[in-house]
């Protein structure tokens, strides 16, 4: 879904961001994929969607590693 249509960034952009830029706050998704900064309308959507993202990547990166540590 798109959720900043006026730099055209979707959900998916910004898990990204997260998942291989290492993006965790909103000013840092700012930085990287220009969300938010034209007309501000997505910018709850946007910081929902990046809580999310980043609560999930965390979680997996977390599970990850407990794995490795029982391996």
């Amino acid at each position: 879904m798109i959720v900043c249509v006026c730099n055209n960034v979707s959900d998916k952009a910004i898990r990204k961001a997260v998942e291989q830029n290492g993006v965790r706050t909103y000013i840092q998704l700012q930085r990287t994929t220009q969300t938010g900064t034209c007309c501000g309308k997505c910018t709850s959507c946007a910081k929902q969607v990046l809580k999310d993202a980043v609560e999930t990547y965390e979680a997996q990166m977390l599970a990850d590693l407990e794995d490795l540590a029982f391996a």
